[in-house]
């Protein structure tokens, strides 16, 4: 019970931790929305944020760090029931990381590229809104919103199944994990549309889902401060 009660506080820790820096973001810097705004823009307006919105992405990208070891000790609670327990707990601590790199470009790499282009020449500024598109579309799209975010739905889902299966949590949890993790989904379609002109997005998408997922990573984080597996 020791051990739950440790990961069920790792897992509040962590969800708390990404929740307060993403709701400051969408305060300050109208994120996740600014993402859609002209390149020139994003980057005026995270150079006017200064470094108080750089330390806020670098919480919002470290902050999460406590759910990689709640991960991996889910991992090795559910392994002798569960036959899928070993990879696809390798496959959320896999999602995580790969998000907190793409996260981390908003403060080792953009805050560069925005005191270029503010202070640059016409030439400068045409570089900085290039770099940004190609960071962005790599480091952003692919690592952390496709990649990361897939591994992310994968790992929800599974764990939702292994939990129903043990009458670990009521129906309604179960059902939210479902839930969150079919809207979280359908926001991969807004990736598709970087680059597919015309593909058909739901914009709350992301936003409803990655906060419906937050909220049933702290139920269950609940029930493992108070439930014995």
């Amino acid at each position: 019970m020791k051990t739950q009660k440790h990961i069920g506080s790792l897992l509040l820790a962590g969800a708390i931790g990404v929740l307060i820096p993403y709701t400051i973001l969408t305060i300050t810097f109208n994120y996740p929305d600014i993402l859609r705004q002209e390149t020139g823009m994003i980057l005026t307006k995270f150079h006017e944020g200064g470094s108080s919105l750089i330390f806020t992405w670098w919480a919002f990208a470290v902050l999460g760090l406590p759910l990689l070891l709640a991960y991996k000790k889910i991992g090795q609670l559910l392994e002798s029931k569960f036959g899928f327990a070993g990879w696809e707990t390798t496959l959320g601590i896999t999602g995580l990381i790969v998000q907190m790199i793409g996260l981390l470009r908003w403060t080792f790499v953009v805050p560069v590229l925005a005191d270029n282009y503010i202070k640059g020449d016409a030439m400068t500024q045409t570089a900085s809104k290039i770099a940004f598109q190609v960071v962005h579309q790599y480091g952003g799209v692919v690592l952390g919103e496709h990649l990361g975010q897939l591994f992310t739905i994968i790992w929800t889902v599974m764990m939702t199944i292994a939990f129903d299966r043990m009458k670990f949590v009521p129906k309604w949890v179960t059902y939210l994990g479902y839930i969150s993790s079919a809207i979280y989904l359908m926001a991969q379609a807004e990736l598709f549309a970087t680059v597919i002109p015309g593909f058909p997005v739901w914009g709350l998408a992301g936003f409803i889902g990655s906060t419906l997922w937050l909220v049933w990573l702290m139920v269950i984080g609940t029930r493992f401060c108070r439930k014995e597996v």
